[in-house]
């Protein structure tokens, strides 16, 4: 059982020997049968890729997608589907990274290079996920405030309290958690699916939006706005996150058990995200078809959407729905942010305390700047902080992808896993891509 972790987890390649497995409390603790049909092994694996999935639609992505549709209409889909294709193929290779090496990325980094480039990369890890959990913990509360009337200061304080919803439902198993989510994302479509019929959206110019357009290099807000997609979908804590929790999976550890959950994993993850497509797309199309047909093209505040829902379709329904998806995605979020957070804490400095602790200083981490935005500018302004928030971690995505490609490319890491060729190809081109776009970013705001 240890011949192919001899290969490709302890062997050349690594500066340090594998540690602890991430995620400890909850490591292979969903059996994987081994003589079971291939549905139910299939089935054992559902699950991680729609914790990742979440952050598609994050409350940053919220606002990225409305003021993408308010003011571009549909022309930023095919950003949205460019997005997806990206993260599919990133995460495929996280799962692989994990199921190969029993690293997950935090620790693969860590146990790779040198320990001051090490703990740099930690450092702009942890900037990602504050910006992550900045964007999650002022969405939650926004949609406390638009449902309840709570004080956002108050909703704030409030979403430190997931820690202990993430620590029972782990208690009971990991499953629980995963079935949260995936309930929880089930509000979020139907609520989605229902606004967009009242919505009643130009089909023919959502296709046209799916197909790309030079404007996006052409009109830097327009680019600014992509890359705020592009940072809320693919988004970095969902690669140290995906790597993590796959390891929850109690497959087998010989070559044949790790090609299984490999192809198993990335199915699930694949399946996830295309779903996930459905509801990123769908914010942009109701943002578009809602406020940019009527003439309303600056709507960035969530507050103002709400505001203006029930106007611009005629319901009373459409707001009611828009706020309960939105605290749906926000406490979604905020779980799944609260796990990356622990695994690359432990990850990179390889620090062990107790899950709660652990988990409330990285929720903590997150509510005092969210705080301190909401108690100085209230509702105001919080729209292009979480606009920010995404394209700071659009900024971030290469210190993330790019260890990511070259690890799982290196033969001497992975062993007989080694990602195929045309796989790598993909991901170096997207890796390009993606630092490209900030380039532009940077260049723009340098001269604008």
């Amino acid at each position: 059982m240890r011949g192919v972790d001899e290969v490709a987890g302890e062997g050349g390649g690594w500066r340090r020997s594998r540690g602890l497995p991430s995620l400890s409390e909850v490591h292979g603790s969903i059996a994987v049968a081994p003589g079971a049909p291939s549905w139910r092994k299939a089935a054992a694996f559902l699950g991680p890729g729609y914790l990742v999935a979440v952050g598609y639609m994050d409350p940053g992505n919220w606002a990225t997608s409305l003021a993408g549709g308010s003011q571009f209409g549909y022309a930023l889909l095919f950003v949205a589907l460019l997005s997806n294709i990206m993260a599919i193929i990133l995460q495929a290779l996280a799962a692989r990274l994990a199921v190969a090496t029993g690293r997950d990325l935090a620790q693969a980094c860590r146990d790779a290079y040198p320990a001051p480039v090490a703990f740099c990369l930690w450092i702009l890890a942890e900037i990602a996920i504050c910006a992550t959990d900045l964007a999650e913990v002022i969405g939650t509360a926004i949609g406390l405030n638009l449902l309840f009337g709570i004080p956002l200061e108050i909703g704030v304080i409030l979403t430190a309290f997931d820690v202990f919803l993430v620590l029972y439902l782990q208690a009971k198993g990991f499953r629980w958690v995963e079935a949260l989510v995936i309930t929880l994302l089930g509000v979020i479509a139907v609520s989605f699916l229902i606004q967009i019929l009242m919505a009643s959206p130009d089909w023919s110019g959502v296709i046209r939006g799916f197909a790309p357009t030079t404007d996006l290099l052409t009109n830097p807000n327009m680019l600014y706005l992509a890359l705020g997609i592009i940072g809320a979908t693919v988004m970095p804590h969902n690669l140290y996150l995906h790597s993590g929790i796959v390891q929850t999976r109690a497959y087998a550890t010989d070559e044949t058990g790790k090609r299984e959950a490999i192809r198993y994993a990335t199915l699930d993850s694949t399946l996830a995200l295309m779903f996930a497509l459905t509801i990123n797309a769908s914010i942009l199309i109701l943002a578009a078809s809602a406020f940019h047909a009527h003439g309303q093209h600056d709507v960035v505040e969530l507050d103002k959407a709400y505001a203006l829902l029930h106007p611009l379709l005629g319901s009373a329904l459409a707001p009611t729905l828009f706020a309960v998806a939105l605290l749906c995605c926000g406490l979604n979020s905020t779980v799944t942010a609260t796990m990356a957070g622990q695994i690359v804490m432990e990850g990179f400095i390889n620090i062990r305390l107790q899950p709660w602790l652990r988990r409330l200083i990285t929720r903590g981490i997150a509510i005092v700047p969210a705080a301190a935005v909401t108690i100085l500018y209230g509702a105001s302004g919080t729209g292009k902080l979480l606009i920010l928030s995404q394209v700071i971690l659009s900024l971030q995505l290469p210190f993330a992808v790019v260890p990511l490609v070259m690890f799982t490319a290196e033969k001497r890491k992975m062993g007989v896993f080694v990602a195929p060729r045309w796989l790598t190809a993909i991901a170096a081109i997207t890796a390009v891509i993606i630092i490209a776009l900030n380039m532009k970013l940077l260049y723009d705001v340098a001269t604008g």
